[in-house]
C-alpha cells in the first residue's frame, strides 16, 4: 500500500523542552510529538520539522510531515491528540500533501519574533525577556534596517556547524512596540542556527550604546561570530510563521 504524506500543524511552549529535535538524555518536542502519534496510530511514527528551535524557544506555528499507510481521520486524529498531549504542546490541524512535500525543505519563508518586555512583570519573565533599562529602540531599528542590505550572515551563525552556505534573505527586519510590550519581527527564506538569538544581542547593543549602528556593517562583513553581541535569551523567541507553496496542499 502506498504511503500518504500528511502535514501536522502545531504550537508549543518551549519552557520545559529541550529543543524540537529529539535528544537520547533530554526531553523535546519531537519526541513527543512521535510518541502521540505512535500511539494514536498504534505503529511507530517519525516526524521531520521545517526547523530546530533551541531548548526554551517557542513555536506558534510550526509544521512537521510523516508518512503513514493507509487513511486517516484528520479531526479526529487532531482531537485525541490534544488531549493526550501536555497543555504546553497543542495541534492545530492535520492536513494531506504531496508525495514530494518536505515540511523543512519545501518552506519558502519563515517568520519569528523575539519578545521583550520593558518593565519586570512576573507574568512575562519565562515568555519574554524583560529589560530593566530601555534602549533605544530608533537606534535599533536602524541597525536592523542594514541587515536587508546584506545576505552573508556568518557572524550571527553557530560555530562549529555544518551548513553548507550561511546566504540568508531577509526580507523583514522591524521593531514594534505597544505600551511594555517590544517586539522584534525577522522574515527570511532560512535561519541559520541560532542566527535570530545573535542578531538580537548585537542589536541589543546598540540600543545601550556600546555599539554603534555603523558597526553593523563591521561585524556582517567579518564572517566572525565574536564581532557580533552574545544571543539574547531563548524565552523571549518564537517560532510565528512557516510559509508553503500553495501546490503542495492537496484539497478535499
Amino acid at each position: 500500500m502506498q504511503k500518504q504524506r500528511y502535514f501536522i500543524e502545531l504550537a508549543y511552549d518551549g519552557t520545559a523542552y529541550h529543543g524540537w529535535q529529539r535528544q537520547p538524555q533530554s526531553i523535546s518536542v519531537q519526541e513527543v510529538l512521535e510518541d502521540g502519534l505512535s500511539k494514536m496510530l498504534r505503529a511507530k511514527t517519525y516526524v521531520t520539522g521545517a526547523g530546530r528551535t533551541d531548548t526554551g524557544v517557542h513555536a506558534t506555528q510550526m509544521f512537521a510531515h510523516f508518512d503513514l499507510e493507509g487513511e486517516l481521520d484528520p479531526i479526529q486524529l487532531t482531537y485525541r491528540l490534544n488531549r493526550w498531549f501536555p497543555k504546553d504542546i497543542s495541534v492545530f490541524e492535520i492536513k494531506k500533501v504531496t508525495d514530494k512535500a518536505h515540511a523543512r525543505f519545501s518552506a519558502t519563508h519563515r517568520s519569528y519574533e523575539y519578545r521583550f518586555h520593558l518593565r519586570p512583570d512576573p507574568f512575562k519573565n519565562k515568555s519574554r525577556y524583560i529589560l530593566y533599562r530601555i534602549p533605544d529602540i530608533a537606534l535599533m531599528q536602524k541597525a536592523a534596517d542594514i541587515l536587508l542590505d546584506y545576505t552573508d550572515f556568518e557572524c550571527f551563525s553557530r560555530t562549529n556547524t555544518d551548513v553548507k552556505t550561511y546566504l540568508c534573505d531577509i526580507s523583514e527586519a522591524r521593531f514594534e512596540q505597544n505600551g511594555f510590550e517590544l517586539i522584534f519581527h525577522i522574515t527570511a527564506n532560512r535561519f541559520l542556527r541560532n542566527m535570530v538569538r545573535a542578531v538580537v544581542g548585537t542589536l541589543l547593543e546598540v540600543g545601550y550604546r556600546k555599539l554603534e549602528v555603523e558597526d553593523m556593517h563591521r561585524i556582517l562583513k567579518s564572517k566572525d561570530r565574536g564581532k557580533a553581541g552574545a544571543s539574547a535569551p531563548a524565552q523571549g523567541l518564537y517560532l510565528t510563521r512557516v510559509r508553503y507553496p500553495q501546490e503542495i496542499w492537496i484539497d478535499e
